[in-house]
């Protein structure tokens, strides 16, 4: 069966520190039925991305307090929870209940509100998607993780730190006119290298920041878009979700995504199409290095090369394969649970024709959100009229 994007709709990502997960759900979800003559009680179910509510907000139980938030009470609902990526496998789910036949229409939306909490105490949220015994306490946070694979990536490869401060270069420069990303400012490849150390080699503006918000996602079967005549032109081709170890020590390498891969693999071969085929990504960017990886995983490039993509401008707004024209996780944002929804409300924008960094001609484009630094990975793919 079919599935196709009744409605898509994003909060504007960044500090909401005097909201709540219910209110910015609300929001989100408000301006995707706006959008739509769907409404809360044609829900067949409400599936909700959420990582951090009960270690931050003191609150779980997020699918059926969300569902009853927005109107949809009596609709099966359920709180998904797979890290960074729990916003991918949210989607996915929701995508295979209309596919199995289980679920007519689904709203899938992902919630976040972290800048509510210190640093020291969101550090310690996040550490929850890594191995506790292995990393964490052994002193390890994710920008050490991550800035582990990018000194290997930069021994192996000779890859150097201007070439990874592009990415962030590029990606800052997207979200300037995105009207939904947390930062509107240009940097250049002297201020992201030259800023505030984090995890050597890695500094500020390498890593993403601490956001808010909501994305929602109204998915629907063909059948049911015909009979309520919804005025529907983005299609679901493929998706794919793979695991990997969580510990970085328990890993063949670590200058590869292993569950990327398999899952770029599948939704491939889901959607019968080839990497050559998409016009558009969003990839999870929440460190420079994670794009370069990324880039490589799912077949634009080989081992050793992604580097090059925003180097020689591959990857820019006018490139060959545009790549995070949303601003990314860290132009736009990264309010973990939500991501990988709010790619998909991103991508659904650009195959309309209404991005504000509007790819010409896009008509297939790719979605990769992780969870950890990698060991899970979710990958869709989209496709316009």
């Amino acid at each position: 069966m079919a599935v196709t994007i009744a409605s898509a709709a994003s909060t504007k990502y960044g500090t909401h520190s005097e909201s709540s997960s219910r209110e910015l759900f609300g929001e989100a979800a408000l301006k995707a039925f706006n959008d739509t003559s769907i409404g809360p009680n044609d829900l067949d179910a409400v599936y909700v991305g959420n990582f951090m509510g009960d270690l931050i907000e003191d609150q779980g139980h997020m699918g059926a307090l969300l569902a009853d938030h927005i109107g949809a009470r009596e609709a099966a609902s359920v709180r998904i929870e797979s890290a960074c990526a729990s916003g991918g496998a949210t989607i996915r789910q929701a995508i295979l209940a209309i596919e199995s036949g289980a679920a007519d229409a689904v709203l899938a939306g992902g919630v976040e509100l972290m800048s509510v909490a210190d640093i020291e105490h969101v550090t310690d949220a996040l550490a929850n998607a890594a191995d506790d015994i292995y990393e964490n306490e052994q002193g390890l946070t994710f920008p050490g993780i991550y800035a582990l694979m990018a000194r290997r990536y930069m021994h192996e490869f000779d890859a150097t730190r201007e070439e990874m401060a592009a990415v962030s270069v590029k990606n800052h420069a997207n979200a300037v006119d995105n009207p939904l990303a947390q930062f509107q400012k240009k940097l250049s490849v002297e201020e992201v290298v030259e800023s505030k150390p984090i995890a050597t080699p890695l500094t500020l503006y390498d890593a993403c920041p601490v956001s808010d918000g909501a994305s929602v996602a109204i998915v629907v079967s063909d059948e049911f878009a015909a009979k309520q005549s919804l005025d529907t032109s983005v299609t679901v081709l493929g998706t794919g979700q793979s695991s990997d170890a969580v510990a970085l020590q328990d890993r063949s390498a670590i200058t590869q995504t292993p569950a990327a891969e398999r899952a770029a693999e599948a939704a491939y071969e889901d959607a019968g199409i080839t990497p050559d085929d998409i016009d558009v990504a969003e990839v999870h960017d929440c460190f420079t290095i994670a794009e370069i990886l990324a880039l490589e995983a799912l077949g634009f490039y080989e081992p050793g090369e992604g580097v090059r993509g925003a180097v020689k401008g591959e990857t820019a707004l006018d490139g060959s394969l545009p790549v995070n024209t949303s601003g990314g996780l860290l132009g736009k944002g990264h309010p973990v649970g939500v991501t990988g929804v709010g790619q998909i409300v991103e991508l659904t924008k650009q195959l309309e024709g209404r991005h504000p960094n509007q790819v010409a001609d896009a008509e297939v484009a790719l979605a990769h959100n992780v969870g950890g630094s990698g060991a899970s990975t979710t990958v869709t793919i989209l496709g316009g009229a």
